[in-house]
């Protein structure tokens, strides 16, 4: 399953290679120039930088894994960007038709 957010910053590209170098001394990261996919144990963090932004796609296996990696992306990129105040990010999920669990939905 799947999660999408959208950091709306002029510096999207240093952030995402910020990101990505960090976690390049531990897990798999494949850096371009406007695009990174990092390997995690908990799924995978997908990102692609413009000059208005960058979007982000977490890929976890369960709705609890996408919420911690939801959460270690955030805070990650919330502490490289702290010059920018306090960041929201509104993680958007897609979910595989007909496996919607209404139950074990995250608030």
């Amino acid at each position: 399953m799947d999660s999408h957010a959208r950091l709306p910053t002029e510096k999207a590209v240093r952030y995402m290679t910020q990101l990505g170098k960090h976690w390049s001394h531990r897990f798999p990261v494949l850096l371009g120039e406007a695009d990174c996919e990092i390997d995690l144990p908990l799924g995978r963090c997908v990102m692609r930088a413009d000059g208005q932004g960058l979007d982000i796609t977490a890929t976890a296996g369960t709705p609890e894994g996408l919420g911690k990696l939801e959460d270690v992306i955030a805070s990650h990129l919330s502490r490289f960007a702290f010059r920018e105040g306090e960041i929201s990010f509104g993680w958007t999920r897609a979910w595989p038709a007909g496996s919607i669990d209404v139950s074990r939905m995250r608030a």
